[in-house]
């Protein structure tokens, strides 16, 4: 009978354990939000802290830019998010990069006309000295939303 509560306790740990985020994986969650917030607000200052000067930003539509092409379409709003919402994110920290899967929904105004948009993401962040930044993304559309 001493084994059951035994059991119980280490089957709890484990659990604990296992849905317990790394301090790593805590600092990107918080580095994605972060240019989640910066994307809405069209932050200039926050997107060119949260991104490497490497970056590889790829559109569900093909179309890629480097890192000052996005920070531009982002803070001149020629890409206008008004609300972005993400779901399903996983995080898994290898070293010193990140990779980070989620589903973004997207409110837009694209030519004056609202639109939205639910779109698959896979980003990869480096870190660099105590950040993590945005080296790559890569987005895709879910096949049928």
């Amino acid at each position: 009978m001493k084994k059951l509560p035994v059991l119980l306790i280490t089957c709890f740990l484990f659990i604990g354990h296992t849905f317990a985020q790394t301090k790593d994986e805590k600092a990107v969650a918080a580095a994605v939000e972060l240019m989640r917030k910066a994307m809405i607000d069209g932050n200039r200052a926050d997107l060119a802290k949260l991104t490497d000067d490497d970056l590889v930003y790829s559109h569900s539509s093909g179309v890629e830019q480097d890192k000052k092409t996005f920070i531009e379409a982002i803070a001149t709003r020629k890409s206008n998010f008004v609300a972005i919402d993400l779901t399903e994110q996983t995080i898994k920290v290898t070293g010193d990069m990140a990779i980070v899967r989620h589903k973004l929904s997207a409110k837009i105004i694209k030519g004056g006309n609202p639109t939205s948009e639910v779109l698959g993401v896979m980003l990869v962040f480096r870190k660099q000295g105590d950040a993590w930044k945005l080296l790559a993304r890569q987005a895709f559309h879910y096949p049928n939303e």
